[in-house]
This record gives C-alpha cells, sequence and structure tokens, in this order.
C-alpha cells in the first residue's frame, strides 16, 4: 500500500521463491545458475534479490536466460525419433546447465532501497529470489526510476546479447500490473524520453517496444 506523499511501502512477508544461485557476479551484472524445475518461476524482465547479508541484498533485472548445451544433448539430438522418456528424463532428471543473466540496479541496506551500484557484488552460490509483487511495487517507487539509468546506459544491454527496449518494455508491462494504479505507466515513459532526449535512435526503438507492451496507450513525445 502506497502511503502519503513520501509513499511509504508496507510489504508483507511473502514466501520466499529461490531461483538459483551465484556462478559469477561483479557489481554490474551476475549471473545465475538453476535446475530445470525452478526455471519455471523467472522469466525474461523479472525483478529478483541476492540477499548477501541479513540487512543487505542487491537487486536486478533478468536480461537473458540461456539453456547451455551439452555433449549428450548433441548426441541424442541426432537420434530420430526420440523417445519422449528420454526427453522427459533428460529436462527434469538431469542436470541441465541453465543460466540467467541479470543486470544489477539497485541494493538495499538496513531496510533504505538505493537504485544505485552496490559497493560490492554477490558472493558465489549466493541465493537468488524471485521478487514478489509487493517487493516489486517497493522497489519501483523509491525515487524517480533512477535505476532506468543502469538499463539506458549499459554497454552490454545496447549491445546484440539484450534488447534493452525489449526489457524495459518487459519489465514496464510487469510493474504497471503489480502498481495496478492510473498513471504510473505515465511516469515511467515520460522519464524514459527525457533520458534519452539526445539518443533519437535508441528512443525510437524503446517506444517502439513499449507501444507493442502497451497497445492501449498513446506515448507522445517531442
Amino acid at each position: 500500500r502506497i502511503e502519503g506523499k513520501n509513499k511509504k511501502i508496507k510489504v508483507k512477508e511473502m514466501s520466499v521463491i529461490e531461483i538459483g544461485r551465484i556462478l559469477q557476479a561483479s557489481t554490474t551484472e551476475f549471473i545465475v545458475g538453476c535446475r530445470i524445475d525452478q526455471l519455471t518461476a523467472p522469466g525474461f524482465g523479472d525483478l529478483v534479490r541476492a540477499p548477501i547479508e541479513k540487512d543487505f541484498a542487491v537487486y536486478g533485472l533478468i536480461y537473458d536466460i540461456r539453456i547451455e548445451e551439452d555433449g549428450l544433448v548433441r548426441q541424442m539430438a541426432t537420434i530420430n525419433p526420440i523417445e519422449a522418456a528420454i526427453i522427459a528424463d533428460n529436462q527434469v532428471n538431469r542436470i541441465v546447465p541453465i543460466e540467467m543473466r541479470v543486470i544489477v540496479v539497485g541494493y538495499k541496506y538496513k531496510g533504505q532501497i538505493k537504485h544505485q551500484l552496490p559497493s560490492r557484488p554477490a558472493l558465489s552460490l549466493d541465493s537468488i529470489n524471485l521478487c514478489s509483487n509487493e517487493e516489486l511495487i517497493e522497489f519501483t517507487t523509491v525515487g524517480e526510476f533512477d535505476y532506468f539509468r543502469h538499463l539506458l546506459r549499459n554497454n552490454v544491454l545496447q549491445g546484440k546479447d539484450a534488447p534493452v527496449g525489449e526489457l524495459i518494455s518487459t519489465h514496464l508491462k510487469k510493474a504497471q500490473d503489480a502498481h495496478d494504479e492510473i498513471g504510473w505507466y505515465e511516469k515511467a515513459s515520460k522519464v524514459i524520453i527525457s533520458m534519452l532526449r539526445d539518443d533519437y535512435i535508441s528512443l525510437m526503438i524503446i517506444l517502439e517496444a513499449l507501444s507493442n507492451a502497451f497497445p492501449n496507450e498513446e506515448n507522445e513525445h517531442e
């Protein structure tokens, strides 16, 4: 619930959904390894949290999910036909190498969320949790969408590895659904337009992605 001008958020105690563990990390992004049965919870554009210490956690957005090949899968792919039981065993029982790549967008220290990069990264094998709608609302209500700059100015996201327009539009759609608040998306899109006022090409790419995610919204800009 949002109260008053400061928009304080009351976050309910929610059951923790662990989606994997850290394989590699820096202060700007981290890679998460997970089992195939954990892959049903997270998705592209989801907000996740790495609880590093009792009073310190790092937040990030999933920008890529990869199922890496291994030698056995390559061999089985040449078999025709492949029995359904073999496919099920490979997808469920074997340890399939699944990686999620996450861009860091902020952190929480002693109950206060900051849309800044953390002072230190998560550690190998730290658990990663999927944020609830309440946590998503809490994170996206703090400040004036300052975390957008981590998405708009990240070199990895600007390259071929992650479509920044799709990431932002997917994230905003999920956040808007969580907020269920008239005007939230409009405020967010205006901030994006302002941040990209000197980068027309990137702005057009993102506005096109937003128009597909929000077909009933009118994106007006000069």
